[in-house]
């Protein structure tokens, strides 16, 4: 038996084979360098005993059916006839490198070669998996996961997410139990309904403290996640691409990426994992080092009315209030006055723009503002020049069920992504626009990975041919949202829903993964479209002010107070925006439900921000302390409240806090945590933390 391991400081993984596949025999806390791992191996190994096989079939990182294994098998392979293949892999060679492991297995009866890799960021602490099949016959592949990992046996819970249009990243918790639990998106997106991630957190966990696993896989079409509790007791988690996603017989094929973490700090570790990783390791920033924008978008503000005058009026009130990137919305091209037409069309409508976009483009730039521009370029409409000249264009049946009046480029057709490029790049070339809103308003007609694959091929070539024009990625909100789209891409819509409290509600659990960086958060109308509901402007400006800000309303309808309001919050997100986006999200363990409080905390700890939104009535009359977290227990710390001109009159005695400025103890705040003055159901919480 041989063994090896990776180690990034933090956490361990050790693998073990002997003559086939390995298997993964531990991962969790940093084991001692000179730890056994043959003693180890010998003593993970689990008992047998009546009605069982005479040895368990190892868990290996793409456990067989031909070795009688009792649970769901990490590769599904059928010949091209359909006849069923069960691949019997052996090892052929092994290559560790510093931070990496690479396995290489054969099946030389079917013709089939296997490989995994593995690697390790000391960092970041993420470890990346993926795994490739190669064959010398075509064959259907019904299911290949992403190198398999075990599932702790101490952990009680799945968490896992769905959602919904303006409902994203809600939070599912699933107890362990023998079977299987199967989340699986057919639609050929990442999609509102199923990020691909799971957190398995071990019994007694929370955000702060206690050990906890995540995974997500890397990948913007249908994808399939299994988790499985065997017979036996033992777990696997297994993560890939759609069942039957690939629509015909290959002869190679690759996973995509797996991200894994292991955390001794509660699930904050995982997070700060992710967030780090996606941050540093996958995004390519077209300009390192530049400051997030505040963006101000006009959809909200005019829809498809487009008018030089009016959006030139918009521009300078934006631009007043602290804005510095005006994005022009769906509406500019071809003859679109409605969403029924002209998608496909992306030239630039004459009626509504006769001199084209360039003056408006003049315009924004002597404001001091850069220019974004809105496409949605792997979607058609009927009533389009591109489909009536290109039907056969269309990715499934020209009588399927639209969806918001469109239909699909079948973007696996190079002549599709020729054409896209070339529409795209005219408009870039001829035009200075340093950022593309790129959209996706429906699912597909069919889960088919080459979709996916097409997407990320026009990317490619975009991102090549303009590398400093940065793209978000955005499909009705939070519909693609993922490592995958991340590496072409450098923001994230997260919600169509601008309503700050259901803001809330999303980015905090959407912070597990997601960096402040990435993160688009824009300030809504005072009358929010999607939820009816009215909202002050002060819970608005901070709910955006906590990610990468952005405003998205008709600027006309502020009063002078809710300007002022908002001028204030974006004078504050410019002066912290650089050690926010570089800095953690910190989710706190706050024991009122009706409180969604996180602490934003530079990568040096010498300074943090506490944002307490109060979202609903809570059962007691006064705040609950909240304990803050990630300082050190002997520095002290300086504390001001940066909304206290928002405390109602109802807060009516002294507060320290609300008095300020407070100084404490790292371990004072981490241990009897801050009492916060009392406020309304609807209002947020502002703190700023300064180590002395």
């Amino acid at each position: 038996m041989q063994t090896w391991r990776l180690d990034d400081g933090r956490q361990s993984i050790a693998f073990a084979a002997d003559t086939g596949l390995p298997e993964v025999f531990y991962w969790g806390a940093a084991l001692p360098e000179g730890e056994d791992l043959a003693a180890l191996y010998a003593a993970s190994r689990s008992d047998v005993t009546g009605g069982m096989l005479d040895d368990n079939p190892p868990l290996t990182i793409c456990p067989e059916a031909s070795q009688t294994f009792p649970g769901q098998p990490g590769l599904r392979l059928r010949d091209a006839k359909g006849n069923a293949l069960t691949p019997r892999l052996a090892l052929r060679d092994v290559v560790k490198g510093g931070q990496s492991l690479s396995f290489d297995l054969a099946d030389d009866a079917l013709g089939l070669r296997y490989s995994a890799a593995f690697s390790l960021d000391a960092e970041t602490k993420m470890l990346t998996a993926q795994a490739s099949l190669e064959s010398e016959a075509p064959v259907i592949v019904e299911w290949f996961a992403a190198p398999v990992l075990p599932a702790p046996q101490q952990a009680g819970e799945i968490i896992d997410f769905s959602g919904s249009w303006i409902g994203e990243f809600r939070e599912n918790s699933t107890p362990w139990a023998p079977g299987l639990r199967v989340r699986e998106s057919v639609v050929g997106r990442t999609d509102h309904a199923h990020f691909p991630a799971v957190i398995l957190p071990e019994t007694g966990a929370t955000n702060t403290q206690g050990a906890a696993y995540a995974l997500h896989l890397g990948w913007s079409g249908g994808h399939r996640m299994i988790a499985e509790e065997l017979p036996d007791g033992r777990r696997q988690i297994q993560f890939g691409t759609a069942s039957g996603s690939h629509r015909g017989p290959v002869k190679a094929l690759a996973t995509p990426k797996l991200y894994a973490t292991w955390s001794g700090e509660g699930m904050n570790g995982c997070a700060t994992a992710f967030q780090h990783h996606l941050r540093d390791r996958v995004i390519t920033w077209p300009k390192p080092g530049a400051p997030r924008p505040v963006h101000y978008n006009c959809w909200e503000a005019i829809y498809f009315d487009h008018d030089l005058a009016t959006l030139t009026e918009i521009a300078d009130i934006a631009a007043d209030l602290g804005a510095e990137r005006f994005v022009l919305d769906d509406g500019w091209f071809g003859k679109r006055d409605d969403d029924t037409t002209s998608l496909g069309d992306w030239q630039i409508d004459p009626r509504k723009w006769p001199d084209g976009l360039t003056p408006l483009i003049d315009h924004v730039h002597g404001l001091g503002m850069s220019f974004g521009l809105w496409f949605e370029p792997e979607m058609v409409n009927e009533e389009s020049e591109l489909y009536r000249a290109h039907p056969e264009w269309l990715l499934g049946a020209p009588d399927q069920l639209r969806g918001r009046q469109q239909l699909v480029l079948n973007m696996a057709l190079p002549e599709v992504r020729d054409h896209l490029y070339g529409c795209i790049a005219a408009v870039l070339q001829s035009h200075a626009i340093d950022y593309i809103k790129w959209d996706h308003n429906r699912v597909l007609p069919v889960s088919d990975a080459a979709q996916a694959e097409g997407f990320y091929d026009l990317l490619a070539r975009l991102r090549a041919a303009f590398p400093e024009t940065e793209i978000e990625s955005c499909s009705s909100g939070g519909g693609r949202i993922d490592f995958g789209v991340m590496e072409h891409c450098q923001r994230v819509w997260l919600s169509d829903s601008n309503d700050a409290l259901e803001r809330q509600r999303i980015q905090h659990p959407a912070a597990r993964f997601l960096p402040s960086a990435v993160t688009g958060s824009h300030v809504g109308p005072r009358h929010c479209h999607t939820s009816g509901r009215v909202l002050s402007m002060p819970l608005r400006a901070w709910t955006a002010a906590q990610r990468h800000m952005g405003f998205e309303m008709d600027p006309r309808e502020l009063t002078e107070e809710e300007a002022a309001t908002l001028k204030a919050a974006t004078a504050w997100y410019k002066a912290n925006r650089d050690w926010m986006m570089a800095g953690s999200i910190l989710r706190l363990d706050a024991t009122d439900p009706a409180i969604t409080a996180e602490q934003q905390i530079a990568a040096d700890g010498s300074r943090f921000a506490l944002f307490a939104a109060h979202t609903e009535a809570s059962t007691q009359i006064l705040p609950r302390p909240l304990r803050l977290t990630g300082l050190d227990p002997q520095a002290r710390y300086e504390l001001r409240l940066a909304t206290a001109a928002d405390v109602p009159r109802l807060s009516r005695t002294a507060n320290a806090l609300k008095d300020g400025p407070v100084t404490l103890t790292g371990a004072a705040l981490m241990q009897q945590g801050l009492r916060l003055p009392w406020s309304f159901p609807g209002t947020i919480h502002v703190v700023e933390g300064r180590r002395l």
